[in-house]
C-alpha cells in the first residue's frame, strides 16, 4: 500500500479490499464528546455516508461503544438504504466484567444484529485489556469468530508493539492473519513511527489504521489560538500547543495551494504516504467530500520530509 494513488489495496494479508481512506464513525451517535443531536443529526450523517461512497470511500469503522450502539445502527441503516456495498469494521470492548472469551462472540453477534448484516469484514479488540481474560484467550476468541463465519478478518486496536506481535503469533498458530492494528497516528501524534510500530506493521504485512489522522481537527486549520477547540479537545490542545502547531498549519496550507487541496487533505495524504490507512471522521457531506479529496494524488518525498520537520515533537 505504498503511496496514495491506488484506488484499492488489501487489508493486511487478507482478501479484504479497502479504499485508501476510510471513515471513522465515533461521532455517529455520540452526544457526550461530539455533540450528536445538537450540532448535527441523522440526516447530516446519512449525507456524509452517501458522499463518502460517491467519493470512492468504502471502508467504515465503528464500535459497539460508539453512541452505545447507535453508531452501528446508523451505519447499517445507511448501507441498507443506499444499496451499495461497504466494508464494515467494528470493535469489541473487553470490559472488566466480561470474564470469558465467549463474551466476544456474543458481542459480535449483537453488533451484527445492530448493523443488520450477516457478517462484518473486520472485527477488532478495542483496547488491550487482558484481565481477567488473557491476550491469548482473546485472540483465540477472534479466531473462533472467523471460523464461525461472523467476521472475515480480525484486528486489534491500541496495541503496543509487543502486544501486537504476541497477538499475531497466537492467531498465526490458528492459521489466521492479524489484519490490522488501529492506533492514533497523525502529524501531531507520531508515536507509531518513534516506537517502531509502523515499520513492524509493514514488515509483518499488518495494516496500520490511523485514527484521529487530523489531530481531532487541529490539522484542518479550523482551530487556532484565537479559536481553540471546544470541550474536552480544548483541554488537550491548550494555548501553548496551539502556538507550537502554527508553523505546521502554515505549511499544510502552503502545500495544499500547490495542488488545489485543503490542509486536511494534505494531512491525510501524508498519512497514506507513510503507508497507513487514515480514518477521519465525517459528520456531514462536506467533510466526507473533503476526505475523499485526499485520494488520487500524492505528495512528493520532499514535501513529506518538510512536513516531518515541521511536525511538533509531542
Amino acid at each position: 500500500m505504498e503511496g496514495s494513488t491506488q484506488t484499492r489495496y488489501r487489508l493486511g494479508q487478507t482478501d479484504v479490499q479497502v479504499s485508501p481512506v476510510g471513515i471513522g464513525t465515533w461521532a455517529w451517535g455520540d452526544q457526550l464528546f461530539w455533540g450528536y443531536g445538537k450540532q448535527y443529526n441523522d440526516q447530516d450523517l446519512q449525507a456524509a455516508y452517501r458522499a463518502s461512497i460517491e467519493g470512492g470511500i468504502t471502508f467504515f469503522d465503528t464500535a459497539e461503544v460508539y453512541g452505545l450502539g447507535r453508531s452501528e445502527q446508523l451505519l447499517g441503516q445507511f448501507v441498507r438504504e443506499m444499496g451499495r456495498s461497504a466494508v464494515i469494521a467494528t470493535k469489541f470492548m473487553p470490559l472488566p466484567w466480561r470474564f470469558w472469551p465467549q463474551t466476544l462472540v456474543d458481542a459480535l453477534r449483537a453488533s451484527i444484529q445492530r448493523l443488520g448484516v450477516n457478517q462484518v469484514d473486520l472485527y477488532q479488540i478495542h483496547w488491550p485489556v487482558h484481565f481477567p481474560v488473557s491476550l491469548a484467550s482473546w485472540m483465540h476468541a477472534l479466531a473462533d469468530a472467523v471460523e464461525l463465519g461472523l467476521t472475515r478478518t480480525v484486528g486489534v486496536s491500541n496495541y503496543s508493539l509487543a502486544q501486537m506481535q504476541e497477538a499475531q503469533r497466537v492467531l498465526a498458530d490458528r492459521g489466521i492473519p492479524l489484519a490490522s492494528n488501529q492506533v492514533e497516528y497523525s502529524l501531531i501524534c507520531r508515536t507509531p513511527e518513534r516506537n517502531g510500530l509502523l515499520s513492524r506493521c509493514q514488515e509483518l504485512g499488518i495494516t496500520l489504521i490511523a485514527y484521529s489522522p487530523l489531530g481531532m481537527g487541529l490539522l484542518t486549520g479550523k482551530y487556532t489560538v484565537d479559536n481553540p477547540p471546544p470541550s474536552a479537545r480544548g483541554l488537550r490542545f491548550h494555548r501553548e500547543r496551539l502556538l507550537q502547531v502554527q508553523p505546521l498549519q502554515g505549511l499544510l496550507q502552503e502545500i495544499g495551494q500547490r495542488y488545489g487541496k485543503t490542509p486536511a487533505q494534505v494531512a491525510l495524504n501524508w498519512v497514506m504516504c507513510k503507508g497507513a490507512l487514515p480514518i477521519p471522521g465525517a459528520k456531514n457531506a462536506r467533510q466526507a467530500q473533503e476526505n475523499a479529496g485526499a485520494m488520487g494524488w500524492q505528495l512528493t518525498p520532499d514535501e513529506v520530509q518538510a512536513l516531518d520537520q515541521a511536525s511538533p515533537n509531542w
